[in-house]
């Protein structure tokens, strides 16, 4: 590993490209299940595959509501659920957003968010560090629902988007140039 002694917005870059293809893979996935097995659910999770997979993308899209108030060009409403198509383009969107927001964020980059009475003001960073976390704790969840129902997820792990991306590089060594 080389020494840095300043990073740079790769990290970041990769961060939010492997939720963005997660999600989307998800998705792609669910897809072709059946509505009765998109209604299935499992003890501890959020909700159904269907519902999970609304709250991880209208969360996405929330956050980016709350520091700039952008909103995509799809209406949304919290109580239906849309079509995977629009899942698809509104997970798209939140993603490139929810980057931006992270490359352009510093340590006190705060947001400040009223709801009626309350108020709550935090940084920056703990909220790009919610994104990608609440995603990847509800993708698991769904996971553990599609493998109850006796089929096998998408695998969404680093390693899978490293091999798939091909940032990933595997080789072997013949034998007879193996150190003891």
């Amino acid at each position: 590993m080389q020494d840095n002694k300043r990073g740079d917005s790769s990290v970041l870059m990769t961060l939010f490209a492997h939720n963005s293809w997660a999600n989307l893979k998800l998705l792609e996935f669910c897809e072709q299940l059946s509505d009765e097995q998109l209604n299935a659910t499992a003890i501890g999770c959020f909700g159904s595959i269907r519902d999970t997979l609304w709250h991880i993308i209208g969360a996405e899209v929330s956050y980016v509501r709350r520091v700039n108030g952008k909103q995509p060009r799809h209406q949304i409403s919290r109580d239906v659920v849309p079509g995977f198509a629009v899942m698809k383009d509104l997970a798209r969107w939140a993603s490139d957003e929810l980057l931006q927001l992270a490359l352009s964020a510093r340590d006190d980059t705060m947001v400040t968010q009223s709801m009626g009475d309350e108020h709550m003001e935090y940084r920056l960073a703990g909220l790009i560090m919610q994104a990608i976390n609440h995603s990847n704790e509800h993708r698991a969840q769904i996971a553990t629902i599609i493998t109850q129902l006796g089929l096998e997820p998408p695998d969404m792990s680093g390693w899978q988007y490293m091999e798939e991306t091909g940032d990933l590089k595997m080789w072997t060594t013949p034998s007879h140039e193996a150190k003891p």
